[in-house]
């Protein structure tokens, strides 16, 4: 399946910034399919194709789980597949594995687990699925506590924590969104602090601390070293560009250096 790095690639550099990111995910997706072997486990080939699949199954199960799938559920659907540039038959397979998902014996610990197995403890990859999969659930409107619940139940299959979790929740809103209200300063400067994964109470020096080991972990470069495959990177340079949104904030407000 050549077009799935290319696809993954189009979806995250959708989500980071729009057509352009599209593009350019599609360019460093198409070097990925470029450079895979298929077939074994564990393999970039095989993630990417699982993740294609259960990334739309569990945005399936997600719109799912509350009773119904809403029209806004089904626009942010289509608009991800938009976004990640597919051909009419890849469309396709993108909505029969979204009905899939919607089904009520879906097996969705049997898929996520297999995903799981297959990513092998990369930790920053499942981070990525799981913040694609908050970024369609916020983008349809509130999310209720059958979403919420679910969500955990899949970020805690590939190794995510709560506190994983919240950050990425905390970076996919963001702060000022476009077509969003603006969040009160007080409401801002607590999104920062959940950003960064440490309270208004922590010290500046436990500030800092929060921030350079963040953006340690999440800097594009150092993620690509590690094994990071070259699609992903607008996922990281998203969450780099929020945690240093976030300290600048705080720092500002407190008035240190």
């Amino acid at each position: 399946m050549q077009w799935l790095g290319k696809s993954i690639g189009g979806l995250i550099g959708a989500f980071v910034a729009g057509p352009v990111g599209s593009l350019l995910g599609v360019l460093v997706g198409h070097q990925w399919d470029e450079t895979t072997t298929g077939g074994r486990r564990g393999s970039v080939r095989a993630i990417s194709q699982l993740f294609f699949e259960v990334t739309f199954e569990v945005m399936g199960q997600v719109a799912k789980v509350d009773g119904r799938v809403s029209e806004d559920e089904v626009r942010v659907a289509r608009r991800i597949m938009q976004g990640m540039r597919l051909t009419d038959p890849q469309v396709q397979s993108a909505i029969e594995h979204f009905t899939r998902g919607k089904a009520l014996n879906y097996p969705l610990d049997a898929r996520v687990g297999a995903f799981a197995e297959q990513l092998g403890g990369n930790g920053e990859l499942a981070r990525a699925f799981v913040q694609i999969q908050l970024q369609a659930a916020i983008g349809a409107g509130q999310v209720g506590p059958e979403k919420r619940q679910l969500l955990w139940r899949v970020a805690s299959s590939l190794g995510v924590t709560r506190a994983e979790l919240a950050q990425l929740e905390a970076v996919v809103r963001g702060f000022a969104r476009p077509g969003t209200a603006q969040p009160t300063p007080a409401e801002s400067l607590d999104a920062a602090y959940r950003v960064l994964g440490v309270t208004a109470q922590a010290s500046d020096d436990d500030v800092k601390i929060a921030y350079r080991r963040l953006m340690s972990q999440h800097h594009p470069d150092k993620l690509v070293a590690r094994g990071l495959p070259q699609s992903m990177i607008g996922v990281a340079e998203q969450k780099t560009h929020e945690v240093r949104t976030a300290y600048e904030q705080i720092k500002t407000q407190r008035g240190f250096k």
